[in-house]
């Protein structure tokens, strides 16, 4: 694989640092600290109640499924889990929390030193350090009108359970920075933790980034990237952020501390605010919550629910259905999409599967804006294409038609081959007889090709495949052309 060029290229001397909080949503049926339900809503505020929209005198009662969950996470990610840890209330002027402050976990998280294994561009493993893993709530999320200028506070993602999983400053490149969010992001959709959905929020991240010159101990003044919903945009705020600090640091500026949000129509970063620091949020214990006491028949419990996890499929991919490194890294990368090739290949195990969900299945989908969920070529259907192809019942061309058919009406592909006569023309004695005929009747073509023009191969080939309505066996009959054109 080539190196992912990057603008830190144009600066040699300087190095990158960088370390992630990514944010994940949790898939329970109700809010961290309430029965509300946690689920989106297209109608604002109606998923609330007392608690989450913090009425005077409501107390929070700790949803057990969330603790479960961020074990499950820890135990994926390879971290210690803390046998006692605690929520504390982290103060802050939040317009979208009506408490004014936020319930984490600070000081104790229930998950420490874990890491995250990442393939980079040669193929060698880095291991990104996790620093920690802490629950805590989300806050709601504000609406402004501009035409009115008047704002707007809608509760129902307030309360969301979260989980928040800081790294160590261990990335060094953009390629790092997009390879471990897509390790993370498969990680908790295949937990069955989080939906993974980035333009919902689900899964998101803010990026500490610093550039410092190479040799200096001390890290450069960090600047975090808020709130960014996709790989891509996070990649490009990287890269221009490492353009702006280390062009600030050239031109004798000074850099400040603070976190900057992502104009993507503008491609550039802008301030958000300045960073505060641990001090202005007058952290301390939630009196309200008890400790959180684990043994270790509850953390094997749950050990026991671990389901494969996706730099295990990659292995077993590649050693089970002998594909290539490229090929299952597309498939893990995206669980519905592997779990579809391995369901067809179950039904029919062809070499060639792989080749038509990457080019045929995924571009079909991509093209008609579908999921899976709403794709009518099944597992089951798309094995007896191909197996009909690799038969030579039907040509390659026969098998998109009917491909094709099958996608839009959900049609048995069997059913539509007999109708529509696709039945391939694949005896010896048939083809002969016609590529016998095709060269009686183009005698100058022969003997130009016979002189050198190899290129008039591809003319015979046509004839004879016009010769038999498209229904020819393609491999018989340029085996044939080979023979009586020699």
């Amino acid at each position: 694989m080539s190196k992912t060029i990057s603008v830190l290229d144009k600066y040699p001397d300087y190095e990158l640092t960088i370390g992630m909080e990514i944010h994940v949503q949790l898939t329970t049926d109700s809010k961290i600290f309430c029965s509300s339900a946690n689920e989106i809503s297209k109608d604002p505020n109606t998923n609330i109640c007392n608690v989450c929209t913090g009425y005077p005198g409501t107390l929070p009662v700790l949803n057990k499924q969330v603790v479960d969950y961020a074990i499950l996470a820890g135990l994926a990610l390879n971290c210690t889990i803390n046998k006692i840890s605690y929520f504390d209330r982290k103060h802050y002027f939040y317009p979208d929390l009506p408490k004014n402050y936020q319930i984490t976990q600070n000081d104790v998280p229930i998950c420490v030193n874990g890491h995250v294994a990442i393939r980079l561009e040669d193929g060698s493993i880095k291991n990104i350090r996790v620093k920690r893993i802490h629950m805590e709530e989300d806050a709601g999320k504000n609406i402004h009108d501009p035409a009115t200028g008047e704002s707007f506070v809608d509760f129902n993602r307030a309360g969301t359970p979260l989980l928040e999983i800081v790294s160590e400053p261990d990335i060094n490149s953009t390629y790092e920075v997009r390879a471990y969010l897509k390790a993370l992001h498969s990680t908790v959709q295949y937990l069955g933790i989080c939906t993974g959905n980035m333009e919902q929020g689900a899964f998101r991240g803010d990026t500490n980034i610093s550039v410092r010159k190479k040799g200096e101990t001390k890290l450069g003044v960090r600047c975090e990237l808020k709130n960014i919903n996709s790989f891509k945009f996070i990649s490009d705020a990287v890269e221009y952020e490492i353009e702006r600090q280390i062009s600030t640091i050239e031109n004798g500026g000074k850099l400040y501390q603070e976190t900057r949000l992502w104009d993507s129509k503008n491609k550039k970063t802008i301030v958000m605010r300045t960073k505060e620091g641990e001090a202005d949020y007058r952290i301390f214990q939630d009196p309200d919550l008890p400790l959180i006491e684990l043994d270790d028949a509850q953390i094997a419990r749950i050990a026991a629910t671990m389901p494969e996890l996706p730099h295990q499929k990659f292995d077993r991919l590649i050693k089970e259905k002998n594909i290539t490194p490229y090929e299952a890294e597309i498939l893990v990368e995206d669980l519905p999409l592997a779990n579809y090739f391995e369901e067809t290949y179950a039904a029919y195990p062809s070499k060639n599967i792989i080749n038509w969900v990457l080019r045929d299945v995924m571009g079909y989908l991509k093209e008609q804006k579908i999921d899976l969920a709403a794709f009518n070529v099944t597992p089951h259907k798309l094995a007896v294409i191909i197996q009909m192809l690799d038969a030579d019942k039907i040509n390659n061309h026969a098998a998109k038609q009917v491909f094709e058919i099958v996608a839009q009406s959900g049609r048995e592909p069997s059913d539509i081959v007999q109708e529509l006569g696709l039945d391939q023309v694949g005896s010896q004695e048939e083809i002969e007889a016609i590529i016998k005929e095709i060269i009686a009747a183009n005698p100058t073509q022969v003997e130009q090709y016979k002189a050198g023009q190899v290129k008039l191969f591809g003319y015979f080939v046509g004839q004879a495949m016009a010769k038999t309505q498209g229904k020819g066996n393609p491999k018989v009959i340029q085996e044939l052309l080979k023979k009586y054109l020699s």
